[in-house]
């Protein structure tokens, strides 16, 4: 194999051919007519073993999909089934993507996670609908820029590895066209989704649920659920207890970050809690409940503040399906935790994105409150909001400000410019793109993100469940 790895080796891990005769179909990638590399990431690349590619070896992994040495001999388009803003639909599947391959980020034996690439826009598959398995170039770049904006503010995110252009003319109502085509590699913490376990629960697979059960825990462990929980040694309560306590910190994050997802289908959902699949995300520009994403979420089911209230929904469906193996109660306990479960983490998160000490969970509580009024009434954006006061650094105000100045400033504060991706600011970098193909502006964004990042420091990790 031509790959001089640089960094870390590259460990490669197809687990998931265990599951694979009746978890997936094994599909060819589509012949691209171009290759033009666009986006490395070279910094998670070396993480993972596959930093040492030169371009050519770069296109023949990520756009012509040559197996990686010891991985999976063929990609997989998984199969799962899904809620679609509250409507079930059996008619679902990866239907222009793949899992490529699996590989760790470390040795197995000491915590190494197992981990995905999978790829959007590669090609038409058995689930594709009436789709052309394709993806624009617009849509890869804001999914670069989504995914390095999401992991600076502490998400737990997939991360853009790859995007290839690939030379083809794109029809799309909601771009100008024709547009310019891509396909896209991400690297992410697993693809099974929620709505992976609703379609064994579908066609009442209860041998098949219970060692899908069994991977998920295996392959993205976590902790045992708090002593005296029903069930608690049952797996399949285990694993809800798991993913209600992700998707509780991910909504917590979301919200923190100002970030609003768009679809929060439960074919969207990932049980390792990692945020993915970003189609018409948005960044708040002030801090408003109702602002929506998508053009299409005419009812603002998944507006910004209803994100908690979607995921828990989300959560509700796995436990659904679950109960092909466990009965209700241990369940049901399982996602009455998800509240406590969510303000904790959005204390945690608010308190870190202030620089400031946490306290108590209700002095927390009434710091987000107050935090949020703030910000209704000075129509900063959350991004410019907490810069300001990054390490108690802004003029006490009222309530807020009240709170903040008896904190411990814990972070010094942001001694740069705080990048924004507010929709003007994604149309002008992908203006550059589409008009002078210049990619410099991108490149600048990207840069400037990660160094909010290393300023920010890595987010708070969850309180660790008793024992």
């Amino acid at each position: 194999m031509d790959i001089d790895a640089q960094g870390a080796p590259y460990r490669p891990d197809p687990a998931i051919l265990l599951l694979a005769p009746w978890l997936a179909d094994p599909v060819r990638p589509a012949a691209f007519p171009e290759a033009r590399v666009r986006w490395r990431n070279d910094r998670w690349a070396s993480a993972v073993g596959l930093g040492g590619m030169d371009d050519a070896a770069w296109a023949a992994r990520f756009a012509r999909f040559e197996p990686l040495a010891g991985n999976l001999p063929q990609p997989l388009a998984l199969r799962y089934h899904g809620h679609q803003f509250r409507v079930y639909n059996p008619d679902l599947g990866d239907g222009r993507g793949f899992l490529y391959a699996q590989l760790r980020d470390g040795a197995k034996d000491a915590g190494g996670r197992l981990l995905d690439l999978g790829t959007k826009g590669s090609g038409q598959t058995p689930w594709s609908r009436q789709g052309d398995g394709r993806l624009t170039l617009k849509g890869a770049v804001r999914e670069i820029l989504a995914t390095e904006m999401l992991e600076a503010l502490g998400v737990n995110t997939s991360k853009t590895f790859s995007v290839i252009e690939t030379g083809e003319a794109l029809q799309r109502g909601d771009e100008r066209s024709p547009t310019r085509s891509a396909v896209l590699v991400r690297l992410s913490h697993g693809h099974i989704r929620i709505g992976t376990f609703q379609r064994l629960a579908y066609l009442r697979e209860d041998e098949h649920m219970a060692q899908l059960v069994g991977y998920c825990l295996a392959q993205y462990p976590g902790p045992l659920p708090p002593v005296g929980a029903p069930g608690r040694d049952e797996p399949a309560v285990i694993l809800l207890h798991q993913v209600v306590e992700r998707l509780a910190d991910l909504a917590a994050a979301w919200m923190v970050a100002g970030f609003v997802h768009g679809v929060l289908n439960t074919d969207n959902m990932n049980i390792s809690g990692e945020s993915f699949d970003y189609g018409p995300w948005r960044w708040l520009p002030a801090w408003d409940p109702a602002f929506t994403a998508a053009y299409f979420d005419h009812g603002g089911l998944y507006a910004f503040g209803r994100q908690p209230e979607a995921l828990h929904w989300n959560c509700g469906q796995l436990a659904v399906a679950l109960r092909l193996l466990a009965d209700a109660p241990p369940l049901i306990a399982a996602l009455e935790r998800f509240g406590p479960l969510y303000q904790a983490a959005l204390a945690r998160r608010f308190a870190w994105r202030l620089g400031i000490a946490p306290g108590a969970l209700d002095d927390d509580m009434a710091l987000v409150a107050a935090a949020e009024r703030q910000m209704r009434e000075s129509a900063l954006s959350p991004d410019a909001f907490f810069a300001a006061h990054r390490g108690g650094t802004a003029p006490p105000e009222g309530a807020f400000g009240d709170i903040v100045a008896a904190r411990e400033p814990v972070a010094a504060p942001l001694d740069l410019p705080v990048p924004t991706l507010e929709i003007a600011e994604v149309e002008r970098v992908w203006a550059a793109i589409a008009e002078h193909d210049d990619w410099a502006p991108l490149n600048d964004k990207v840069a400037a993100i990660r160094a909010l990042g290393r300023a920010l420091g890595p987010a708070p990790e969850p309180a660790p469940t008793l024992p």
